[in-house]
């Protein structure tokens, strides 16, 4: 049923605004959870193990719940189910590619900054190419290729020019090297 009142029609900018702000914390609570694993080689696969618990807790029990409670029918057409699970496998990548590219001892911030900026400018295209503007590619108007160059610089701009982070702790230095995986000299018996 559709929603009409004003109230209800602006709703989806507070969820927008409420991802923008859970992923924006993503990268750095992974990373913390990562390192807090005191594991230098399988630390980063043990946060993201936990990751997918939470998935499961989050995307699985929640709107399954939803679904019995609301009495819905479980039919569920092929075609919707292969699109949302094709997005499930391209998420699930995606947050593996954001640990294994702190593993590769990408900064946080920088990591962040080239996905969120990056994220939007592909979706972008890939909307335009799935679901072309009436007109085609030429009736696509300059505000919206500037966006894209805006959204490409200011990442490029964010992850160059990042704050220096301050000196670490005793006990952030003790945590970080926990990470490190161990060189080939240390790995002899």
């Amino acid at each position: 049923m559709p929603e009409t009142t004003s109230s209800t029609s602006s709703m989806w900018i507070t969820f927008a605004l409420l991802t923008v702000a859970c992923w924006g914390v993503y990268g750095i609570f992974l990373h913390t959870g990562q390192v807090n694993m005191g594991d230098a080689v399988n630390g980063r696969y043990k946060a993201f193990l936990w990751v997918g618990i939470a998935y499961v807790l989050i995307a699985v029990l929640a709107p399954a719940a939803l679904l019995w409670f609301s009495g819905a029918t479980w039919t569920m057409p092929g075609k919707g189910v292969g699109w949302s699970l094709l997005a499930g496998v391209v998420g699930a990548v995606g947050a593996f590619c954001v640990l294994l590219a702190f593993g590769a001892k990408g900064h946080p911030a920088v990591v962040m900054s080239i996905i969120f900026a990056g994220a939007p400018i592909v979706n972008a295209l890939v909307t335009i190419a799935m679901h072309p503007p009436a007109g085609g590619w030429s009736s696509i108007r300059w505000p919206f290729v500037l966006g894209i160059v805006l959204a490409a610089c200011g990442g490029m701009l964010v992850t160059l020019y990042k704050p220096a982070a301050p000196a670490p702790s005793s006990a952030t230095a003790a945590a970080h090297a926990l990470t490190r995986a161990p060189t080939p000299a240390e790995r002899r018996p």
